[in-house]
């Protein structure tokens, strides 16, 4: 049900939470049929006990014994809406309505509020209209002038959207991820291969009601393969729910809600639904554990939302100091490891409604979220934001009409590429309640464009897969916008690259050289495409060495430009870290120019990075550098490509 559209019957009396307070004197009693008004009674007695059948049975029979009984049509719409008949409730309070000439202003409001819940947006605004018409006179509950003035605001909202579609055809995911039970809040990792989703079960044998359990399905030559249960240690008896998956699907994290026996062997919580989280090495899944404080508290906390940066986790909360009902909350990791004090996301995201099933994509700039209390088409619609440079969050922006309708809009994946998004919908032509879908986004709605580097960390020498440390840094601010690990099981990993941008990748591990990597990826579509490679490590031993992709110099200049400081740290890093290390800087140019133009150029580049070292506290005993020019190459000199490669800055270890 839409949460900000409750019918508030009959300007306070509260259809929804117990029509059995309803009597003749709230009614007031129009009928002079005797019969007709007995059966009214007996309908308002079944009501009472919830027994609606025998309640519209009733009040039918009174209808027919005096058409005109206005209380009578008002009670059928009271039944309809009960049982969610909601055509039928329109259909009988218009006829109150037409009976009544407008002796009874209320039944406007009530029509009104159905109309909104159908999509019929004109209808509703008329009737609001008409109801303040009616009651210029009269003080009205300030609560209801609320509802009606954001009531009409979601009119003229969703009247203008469906006057100006954005584009939108959802495509089922099909019967391998689809059953004729709910499948609802899919993930996927960055290279859209692996999709985890949650499936409402039914298992008459150990519950006698439905819980929810995890299903993870992986791409085989573009077509989804069949869903299996993510089984133990995830999933169990309890409600597994709301997963958010790291780009590389190595961490899983998800809500777990107490159920019959609490929480479950080893899933311990704090009184409501708490955020765990598992890793997977290898092919296995580490037993969850639970996020602990002070994300986790004594009240509500769901739908989490991982970051690809891999240290800021937002969700969901309905504790104290919010500014609504449940609010977007993030919180990072420090430097020690530890979540930080969550901080309320706060305006102009976060309302006096509701927001739920947060999503930051990989980008980490664009947020996608729901949102009753954001102009929109009533109850929860999909909204997104963008945060600037300055870490600021702007304005939300609705999704659009049809991709957000009258019904609830919920649970909502956008990939990496920002290309496609995925949801869950129970529109006719499906399996069977909720199923997954899949549509193209349209290019307003999209995110930064996001590619990924994917492939294997190797010792060089063994080919022993290694768990390694992955850092993508930003050249321009040097900040470390990625940080992730290899798989310690297969050295298998995935780290996402946001585009339009220059980073460098270094990959770290004790005991070995450095490996590092230069992206620069602009934000066309031919120049984002995923980057499939291998990264072997050099264990550390005498005459290893490793290029230095990321020590930058202006075209025939030994000056090192600013975003040099990335990589020159790590290599102090590693000589600090190694300090009976003792190496060679070597300069490399290509063949442009003369060979001892060349020579003296490398030499002082090479004698740069020297002097860079000296001032930061290495010995110059430790240290020797050396121009080569153009005699050493490793590519060859006949395109662009092959010279930039050539014009390198080396160093190699003379003793250890």
């Amino acid at each position: 049900m839409k949460s900000n559209l409750k019918i508030l019957l009959f300007l306070l009396t509260v259809l929804f939470i117990n029509i059995s307070a309803f009597s003749q004197d709230v009614y007031q009693i129009t009928s002079n049929s005797r019969k007709a008004k007995k059966h009214f009674e007996k309908s308002l007695d079944y009501i009472r006990v919830n027994d609606f059948t025998r309640a519209e049975t009733e009040i039918k029979k009174a209808i027919k014994a005096d058409k005109k009984f206005i209380e009578a049509h008002m009670v059928l719409g009271d039944i309809y809406a009960e049982t969610q008949n909601i055509e039928g409730a329109i259909i009988a309070y218009n006829e109150a309505i037409t009976l009544s000439n407008q002796t009874k202003p209320s039944l406007y409001f009530i029509v009104a509020n159905f109309y909104i819940r159908i999509g019929k947006y004109a209808d509703a605004k008329r009737n609001y209209q008409i109801y303040l018409e009616l009651q210029r006179d009269n003080r009205i509950n300030p609560e209801i002038i609320n509802s009606i003035e954001k009531n009409i605001s979601i009119c003229d909202f969703a009247i203008y959207a469906i006057e100006n579609p954005v584009p939108f055809t959802p495509i089922n995911l099909g019967v391998n991820i689809n059953t004729e039970l709910n499948e609802y809040s899919p993930v996927l990792t960055a290279d859209d291969q692996i999709i985890i989703f949650t499936k409402e079960i039914h298992d008459a044998n150990q519950r006698s009601r439905p819980h929810e359990d995890f299903f993870i399905s992986y791409k085989r030559d573009s077509a989804w393969m069949p869903a299996v249960n993510l089984g133990l240690p995830i999933n169990t008896l309890q409600n597994e729910g709301a997963p958010t998956l790291s780009p590389d699907g190595k961490i899983l994290v998800f809500v777990v809600c107490p159920d019959y026996d609490g929480y479950g062997q080893n899933r311990e919580g704090y009184g409501s639904c708490d955020i765990f989280f598992s890793r997977m090495t290898g092919e296995t899944w580490t037993p969850p554990k639970n996020i602990g404080r002070p994300i986790n508290t004594t009240a509500w906390e769901s739908h989490p939302s991982f970051s690809s940066d891999g240290k800021t986790i937002y969700f969901i909360s309905s504790r104290n100091d919010g500014t609504g009902g449940s609010d977007i909350w993030v919180s990072a990791l420090n430097d020690e490891g530890y979540w930080e004090n969550p901080r309320n996301i706060g305006a102009p995201i976060n309302t006096s409604g509701n927001e739920y099933f947060v999503f930051i994509h990989p980008d980490n700039k664009t947020l996608y979220f729901s949102s009753d209390g954001h102009p929109g088409m009533g109850g929860l619609d999909i909204f997104y934001a963008r945060k600037n440079d300055a870490g600021e969050w702007g304005q939300p922006v609705n999704l659009g009409f049809p991709i957000n309708t009258a019904n609830d809009e919920s649970s909502f994946f956008v990939n990496a590429t920002g290309k496609y998004a995925y949801f869950a919908s129970d529109r006719q032509g499906g399996n069977g309640g909720l199923d997954l879908y899949c549509f193209e986004l349209y290019e307003e709605a999209r995110p930064q464009l996001v590619t990924y580097l994917k492939g294997i960390v190797y010792d060089n020498n063994t080919n022993q897969k290694l768990e390694a440390k992955f850092e993508l840094i930003n050249l321009r601010t040097g900040l470390t916008e990625i940080e992730s690990y290899s798989d310690r099981i297969n050295g298998s990993f995935l780290v996402c690259i946001p585009t339009d941008n220059d980073y460098a990748l270094n990959v770290s591990k004790n005991g070995y050289l450095f490996y590092s990597e230069h992206f620069s990826v602009s934000g066309s579509s031919s120049d984002s495409e995923p980057f499939l490679k291998n990264i072997p490590l050099q264990p550390i031993g005498i005459g290893e060495s490793i290029i230095l992709r990321n020590i930058f110099f202006e075209t025939a200049k030994f000056d090192l430009k600013p975003e040099s400081l990335v990589e020159l740290n790590k290599l102090l890093e590693l000589l600090t870290n190694n300090p009976n290390m003792i190496v060679e800087i070597s300069g490399h140019t290509d063949n442009v120019g003369g060979q001892e133009y060349n020579r003296i150029l490398s030499e002082n580049r090479a004698k740069a990075v020297f002097n860079f070292l000296v001032e930061h506290q290495i010995s110059a005993n430790r240290l020797s550098y050396k121009g080569y020019g153009d005699t050493r190459p490793i590519d060859i000199n006949t395109t662009d490509e092959g010279r930039a490669n050539n014009r390198r800055t080396e160093f190699k270890i003379l003793s250890n």
